[in-house]
């Protein structure tokens, strides 16, 4: 049992892309490499999963998107029994040494060492960030923002772009969210400024509550990625009776709803209290939301 005081140590697990060995690693003891594409480029992608009540939620849609990822990248395809099979296992290390049942798995495959051109994979589990609890509670005031770069619409003029991918590469977002969280804001949400069409949060999808049981949410494409989280909630309310539909948003849509929230695996559920430094009125059905997005992960184990 980890001293309360001490946040718990990692669990690594090293996994040979090609289907070979996987083990554990020591926390304290480097594994990658200088000259690790990772390292140099931000070159490799990245899924991260939910571990709740001990276990894996959502492991095969989070499964899907990064064997999508890796084919755009021309990376190895993970091997599914290979991949679960190292998550359960590492998953249990921590639960077993821990005595915690809440944790983050992240999977991380990069294109390699530059001297060897083998890629190199692993996962961690780890503890979540404790500020989103706190965000779950209280909510967050974010800001809406053009990304300040174009992204290709999607007619295969730039196929290297790996559109829909979930790479690694999220300079411009950290950098977006550092600008933000400096100006007074907890979060941004990207729009097309020519339009005003809502695309995504920086980490997150944004999720819109609607009178009459609707929920809505931004259609995936070229400029917004397709969130496993959204799918588990939608795939849940939809057995509930909610009318659940994906289709362009605008930012007046934001502030017409009944509630905005932004949703996505660890964080889950955090609603929008404040857009663009206007506050935004609290829903009459605000904790039955947040229960909705819940039970949709816990519907969802693997």
């Amino acid at each position: 049992m980890a001293h309360p005081l001490v946040p718990p140590q990692p669990v690594i697990y090293l996994v040979e892309p090609f289907g070979g060995s996987v083990r554990r690693q020591n926390a304290n003891m480097p594994h990658v490499f200088w000259d690790d594409a990772v390292v140099t480029r931000g070159d490799g992608i990245f899924e991260t999963i939910l571990v709740k009540d001990g276990r894996p939620v959502n492991l095969e849609k989070h499964l899907e998107r990064f064997r999508r990822s890796a084919a755009q990248l021309d990376l190895p395809e993970p091997r599914g029994e290979q991949w679960r099979a190292a998550t359960r296992d590492a998953v249990a290390d921590y639960v077993r040494e821990h005595g915690e049942t809440e944790a983050a798995c992240a999977w991380t495959m990069s294109r390699g060492r530059a001297s060897t051109g083998v890629p190199t994979a692993w996962l961690t589990v780890r503890p979540p960030d404790p500020e989103l609890a706190r965000l779950r509670k209280k909510g967050v005031k974010a800001m809406t923002t053009g990304r300040g770069y174009s992204v290709d619409t999607g007619d295969g003029s730039a196929p290297w772009l790996a559109l829909g991918a979930k790479t690694l590469n999220y300079t411009a977002t950290m950098a977006a969210l550092r600008w933000a969280r400096e100006h007074g804001f907890d979060d941004i949400i990207y729009i097309d400024p020519a339009t005003g069409r809502v695309l995504e949060g920086a980490t997150s999808t944004v999720l819109v509550v609607k009178k009459g049981g609707r929920l809505r949410t931004p259609e995936a494409g070229p400029d917004v990625l397709p969130g496993t989280t959204i799918q588990a909630v939608f795939d849940h309310a939809a057995a509930q009776g909610w009318r659940c539909k994906a289709k362009p948003l605008y930012v007046d849509d934001l502030h017409s709803a009944q509630s905005v929230w932004l949703v996505s695996s660890v964080r889950r559920g955090v609603r929008v209290t404040h857009l663009d430094g206007t506050q935004l009125s609290t829903p009459d059905n605000e904790k039955e939301v947040a229960k909705l997005i819940d039970a949709s992960l816990a519907a969802h184990p693997d």
